[in-house]
């Protein structure tokens, strides 16, 4: 799956199964990609090796939260519910110039 931000096209990942949603980002170096966790309203950051920007998503792609250059070992929730939600994570200083309200795109 591929998301265009700002003139650039995002390889992303959506995790379906257990072990992408258990690993997702952590351990990686120099993130290049993308990772969408569909019906999920929280992360963390442990293990982390790099920053990331998580973006919180209703069932419509519709940005309704962003928190940019999130540090390791920090806990992401958003309130939503969880089945009408979803998270993307980006790699840092991705989503400079999303907003609230955004509606994302992703593309086969």
């Amino acid at each position: 799956m591929k998301l265009k931000l700002n003139n650039k096209t995002i390889s992303i990942v959506v995790a379906k199964d257990f072990k992408t949603r258990l690993l997702g980002l952590m351990g990686k170096k120099n993130i290049d990609y993308g990772m969408l966790f569909p019906k999920c309203n929280g992360i963390h950051t442990y293990f982390m090796k790099e920053e990331i920007d998580v973006i919180g998503l209703n069932q419509d792609n519709q940005v309704i939260y962003i928190y940019r250059n999130v540090p390791k070992n920090k806990i992401v929730k958003i309130s939503e519910d969880v089945k009408k939600t979803s998270i993307l994570e980006l790699p840092a200083n991705t989503s400079q110039k999303l907003y609230i309200g955004s509606i994302l795109k992703f593309e086969e």
